[in-house]
């Protein structure tokens, strides 16, 4: 336990960011998890639909410094290609 007001205060400061932090990458997580999940399904209407959202997501997150701009990067690029191979199931 800090014993020093300023090391007590930045105790305080650092649990708050780290609630925020987890916020923001939870968030996240979820709407990647949206995509991943059409993608799964082969569902390239919906994926496409929810990818745009997940990028603008992706920035946010970025910018708030809850994750490395390489990462959201990364991200993205194997997004969109995963995407971007979705060959549709043939209706019967």
């Amino acid at each position: 336990m800090a014993h020093h007001g300023s090391a007590v205060r930045e105790m305080r400061r650092s649990l708050r960011r780290n609630a925020v932090n987890k916020r923001n990458r939870s968030s996240l997580r979820s709407q990647v998890k949206r995509v991943r999940e059409a993608i799964r399904s082969k569902n390239k209407e919906e994926a496409e639909k929810l990818l745009p959202q997940t990028f603008s997501a992706i920035d946010k997150t970025i910018k708030r410094g809850a994750i490395h701009k390489n990462k959201g990067s990364r991200f993205k690029s194997r997004l969109s290609r995963q995407v971007a191979e979705i060959n549709p199931v043939p209706s019967k």
